[in-house]
């Protein structure tokens, strides 16, 4: 197994109060055969000169940079370079357990696994955190299981820093039609979607050994907020266009696809989007087959309410919320 080359990619723009912390937790690994591609996207701080730093001192960080074209461009640009077997992914101001590489990769190998993932750590501004979800549990999945718990969300989550991928599932996804670069938010669920969709077999080991930062100013957080409503809704259209015929997908596609149409006609900044979602609604909502497709009543309820009724709706959400502390806070 320590023959084996991993190729851990890191995608990096402005974060130099983090790019040293993420580059340790990586150059500590317990399994040493590494390649860390380091993928400068254009910063403006201090990060590019960091990074030389560290690869002056460590010939594993192979240091690239390039000009800002957000973190697809900077990932696809380590894929490029890449030499490894396997290829792991850490944004540059996340970090990650000692022995996170040494099981994925153990697991994979064990378990005749085309991708070995982990659970993982969601740690907020105000320094609390939340586990997903840390039951210790192992399992495997083949290719339809695997697709299942990705869409729902149930274990398999739309990041890539907690999985390790054979070098083959990235060829695979590229090649694909469906595959979009253009999409700047959410593009973490295709690009899973695709390898996942490719995988005869995955491995799920439930333990959190990646770190998730959310932090004031980083890319999860100060986007520009209109890509964080359609660009979601432009990656469950095509998974949802892409599993018509498998009648269990293409059920929990549906519902995250009306969802992604309700945040979008919710909200009051962008009227020109908001207009066009209620009548996708309610177009749905009138088509012969909307009681097949959507036999959740609770989510019925919410597509009228919204549909004909966004503003008190959205005012009834937002009291419920600061009455009861629920919210749906934005999970990768």
């Amino acid at each position: 197994m320590k023959d084996i080359l991993v190729s851990v990619i890191v995608p990096a723009y402005n974060i130099e109060l983090y790019i040293g912390r993420c580059l340790d937790s990586i150059l500590n690994q317990s399994y040493q055969s590494l390649e860390i591609i380091v993928v400068d996207d254009g910063s403006t701080d201090e990060t590019g000169k960091i990074i030389d730093q560290y690869a002056a001192k460590d010939s594993r960080i192979i240091p690239i940079h390039k000009e800002n074209g957000g973190v697809s461009s900077a990932r696809l640009t380590g894929i490029s370079k890449a030499t490894g077997s396997y290829i792991g992914f850490v944004d540059g101001d996340d970090y990650i357990e000692p022995e996170m590489y040494e099981h994925l990769l153990e697991n994979a190998l064990k378990y005749h696994a085309d991708i070995s993932h982990c659970g993982y750590r969601m740690i907020f501004p105000d320094y609390h955190y939340y586990d997903y979800y840390g039951t210790q549990i192992l399992k495997e999945q083949d290719h339809n299981e695997a697709l299942f718990d990705l869409l729902l969300g149930n274990q398999i989550e739309p990041s890539l820093g907690n999985k390790l991928f054979h070098r083959k599932m990235l060829s695979s996804f590229q090649d694909s039609s469906l595959w979009d670069s253009e999409i700047r938010i959410n593009e973490d669920l295709l690009m899973n979607y695709l390898c996942f969709k490719e995988a005869n077999k995955s491995v799920y080991e439930d333990k959190t050994y990646y770190h998730y930062i959310l932090r004031k100013g980083s890319a999860a957080t100060s986007r520009q907020e209109r890509y964080k409503l359609i660009d979601p809704l432009k990656v469950i259209t095509i998974i949802k266009n892409d599993v018509v015929g498998n009648e269990e997908l293409y059920h929990i596609a549906y519902q995250r696809y009306l969802r992604a149409l309700m945040n979008i006609a919710m909200q009051k900044e962008w009227k020109e989007d908001s207009n066009e979602a209620k009548k996708a609604l309610k177009k749905e909502l009138h088509s012969p087959n909307f009681d097949e497709r959507c036999t959740s009543k609770k989510l019925k309820g919410m597509v009228i309410g919204v549909s004909y009724f966004s503003i008190a709706y959205r005012m009834v959400r937002i009291i419920y919320e600061r009455i009861t502390g629920v919210s749906n806070k934005y999970k990768v």
